[in-house]
């Protein structure tokens, strides 16, 4: 489980921290254009690193399929690191121009397409190396991403409050991706202690599982796609908020990752719960209910949010939305899990889950940038929630009909 679950959490903790510092990080690479469109800028840079994220989950997943999980899980983990110190030691804007933004975006992409291999080589790996209870020990990986969340947005936290803004815009925000980088060579040598599963030495293998999982199972790949909205938008709703409470709410900073890390602590200690919860009814009931929760409340909580501003109100929604991404999030991977058979299951993992990622979550935080801004109503993010959570609704009505999944 930490073997699998470690390079998800260095994924995340990036991707977080990236997130919780992106006014700092705009204000650093585009000094020369007005705030929104600085924010929506650097946004776009994180779009981007989505975009790619397909394209590392066909290569980085076919792999995993011919030459096996552990040699995938270590390759992954090394180009994340290497993402995660360009990103780091980049240049400003002072200093090169607009070649800083430029390194950015490499290390950006580079990340992508890492991250594109790595939730569905650790899934599988986890899935088939579990004896029982396989939505229990999957849904750890998630749990990391709340252990990472709750690092990131501490750091967010005290960075924020204990630092002077020039010194925080200069050095600051550098150091959470520094500190990510030691996660890396213990990762790296747990990895290289692994042995292969024994369902993937036994298994058949396809000369092209790519073009297998495209040929026979795209019904089951655009599908198992449509389920993981409610799972990445309710992240990337909790990631945008700091960022929208400061920008629109005028709510202190340091008061707004409060939110985020109690959506860390939800996360941390609530999925594994969730996971032994779908083991008993089945991941799709777990999934179905949370995605109700997700539609029914989006509105009232966006509602109650920006009519009565404060710390308190803030933490309270935050809190359930990681309420409802733990419920809906620890049962995705054994339910994606049981859609593809394990000649593919790399693959068919890796594109599913990171084209639904990039379609329905990835590109949330400039489309929630670029609502607010043209339509001048604080409640549009609630919308594009809502709209998730009836795709992934429809997704998982047509698994558990279609597929049999409970």
């Amino acid at each position: 489980m930490i073997s699998s679950s470690i390079g998800a959490a260095l994924e995340w903790f990036d991707i977080i921290v990236y997130a919780t510092f992106a006014t700092t990080i705009a204000k650093v690479f585009y000094p020369e254009s007005d705030g929104t469109f600085a924010l929506i800028l650097t946004f776009a840079t994180f779009a981007i690193s989505y975009l790619i994220r397909p394209l590392g989950g066909m290569v980085l997943g076919s792999y995993a399929d011919r030459k096996g999980r552990k040699n995938a899980l270590t390759l992954t983990l090394g180009l994340m690191m290497l993402g995660t110190l360009i990103m780091a030691v980049a240049p400003p804007y002072e200093m090169a121009g607009v070649a800083g933004a430029l390194i950015i975006l490499l290390s950006r992409m580079i990340q992508g397409f890492s991250a594109g291999g790595e939730f569905g080589t650790a899934t599988a790996f986890l899935i088939e190396t579990a004896p029982h209870k396989k939505a229990f020990y999957s849904s750890w990986q998630v749990a990391s991403q709340g252990a990472s969340m709750l690092l990131a947005l501490a750091f967010g936290y005290f960075l924020t409050t204990g630092l002077s803004q020039e010194a925080l815009e200069s050095w600051g925000w550098r150091v959470p991706f520094f500190v990510g980088l030691l996660i890396g060579p213990v990762g790296l040598y747990i990895r290289a202690k692994l042995e292969e599963t024994e369902e993937f030495i036994s298994a058949p293998k396809e000369k092209s599982p790519l073009g297998t999982l495209f040929a026979q199972h795209y019904g089951r790949l655009l599908e198992a796609a449509a389920t993981i909205g409610v799972a990445t938008m309710s992240v990337y709703m909790i990631l945008y908020m700091p960022t929208f409470a400061v920008t629109n709410l005028k709510i202190p900073a340091d008061a707004a990752f409060l939110g985020g890390i109690s959506a860390g602590i939800i996360t941390l200690c609530g999925v594994p719960l969730v996971g032994h919860l779908a083991d008993r009814v089945g991941p799709a009931k777990v999934m179905t209910y949370a995605a109700i929760a997700a539609f029914v409340l989006a509105y009232p909580l966006f509602k109650l949010m920006t009519s009565r501003p404060s710390v308190i109100v803030m933490v309270i929604v935050i809190a359930v939305l990681g309420i409802i991404m733990s419920f809906y999030f620890g049962p995705l991977p054994a339910l994606l899990s049981n859609l593809f058979p394990a000649a593919i299951r790399g693959s068919g993992l890796s594109v599913a889950y990171n084209v639904g990622v990039t379609l329905l979550g990835g590109i949330a935080p400039l489309v929630l940038t670029w609502l607010l801004d043209v339509t001048g109503s604080l409640d549009a993010p609630s919308l594009y929630y809502m709209a998730i959570s009836a795709i992934s609704l429809i997704g998982l009505v047509v698994v558990r009909k279609r597929y049999g999944q409970r």
